[in-house]
């Protein structure tokens, strides 16, 4: 039995959001495929997600320094720990996001920078950083209101090449990726760009 993270980073559900459309078609699929393993749905907006602020590196100086931490730079540093150690204890990622101004929405740069831990996800060694997550896979689905995947564009996406950097830092030797894009540019196929990616994604599921 695996434990599959569904990480999403949209304050709308599948009913307002292409993404969140095809993460659902994507889990839906892989639950049926593989209805023994366990899924932890991650809802960013909806999770207490700390951003690495100055409680936190106060937190950090003086759990080094053996000095007494506030009741602020506690919790956080606390709940920083609890998502580090869920996600090394998970076998499996889903990304789902739209993909805004270039990237995604900045909850889950807060979330990476959460799991993003030395000693836990990656270690340094006199070679270099080494990442420690070599058994996992990840899944990356995410709409793009134009075409990024290729052609012009494509140089200007940094949602998913920067999650693919994370991904390679932390060792994970699979990560693939569904787009569903252009729906905004080209407005009357909305509607079949969804399904096409929602198809792509089912099929995806049953081999993930």
């Amino acid at each position: 039995m695996a434990h599959v993270l569904y990480i999403t980073a949209h304050p709308h559900d599948e009913t307002a959001s292409y993404s969140m459309a095809v993460g659902k078609a994507f889990m839906d699929a892989y639950k049926e495929a593989n209805p023994a393993d366990e899924v932890t749905h991650i809802d960013l907006y909806n999770e207490y997600i700390p951003h690495i602020d100055a409680d936190i590196f106060n937190g950090w100086g003086k759990l080094q320094s053996g000095d007494q931490l506030s009741a602020e730079e506690q919790k956080k540093i606390n709940r920083l720990g609890e998502l580090s150690e869920q996600f090394i204890a998970a076998d499996k990622y889903v990304f789902v996001n739209p993909m805004w101004n270039f990237s995604f929405p900045p909850l889950m740069k807060a979330y990476i920078d959460s799991v993003a831990v030395a000693g836990k996800s990656f270690k340094y060694t006199e070679q270099g950083p080494v990442g420690l997550l070599t058994d996992k896979k990840a899944f990356h689905i995410q709409s793009n209101g134009g075409i990024y995947s290729e052609g012009p564009a494509a140089g200007m996406e940094s949602g998913h090449r920067y999650l693919n950097t994370v991904m390679q830092f932390f060792g994970v030797p699979s990560f693939e990726k569904v787009f569903v894009e252009g729906h905004a540019a080209m407005p009357d196929k909305a509607e079949e760009i969804k399904e096409n990616a929602i198809a792509r994604a089912k099929d995806a599921a049953q081999t993930f």
